[in-house]
């Protein structure tokens, strides 16, 4: 044994983590056409942001639609996030 330490794998892979992290956001090829949705419903990621930013008011929003919880619109926002690619864009030298 040469007494150098073992590489140690990621505790998860990249897919692993975001599955944890976004453990309310589920997509089924038979609903939706395979759109990322809130817990199987009928109900996309995307239509969720989009009324958050219909209705700013929590209570107003969770009226309009009373299945969401906050676990399921904060998620919903974060997922939105991610899939935004962060982009660094080279400037020409004038």
């Amino acid at each position: 044994m040469s007494g150098l330490p073992l590489p140690t794998l990621p505790a998860y892979s990249e897919y692993a983590t975001m599955a944890h992290r976004f453990d309310r956001i589920t997509t089924d090829p038979a609903r939706m056409n395979g759109q990322p949705c809130i817990r199987g419903l009928r109900l996309t990621a995307r239509r969720v942001v989009a009324a958050v930013a219909l209705y700013p008011d929590r209570d107003e929003l969770k009226r309009e639609y009373p299945e969401l919880e906050d676990e399921d619109i904060r998620q919903a926002l974060e997922y939105a996030a991610e899939c935004i690619a962060d982009e660094i864009l080279a400037l020409d030298a004038a």
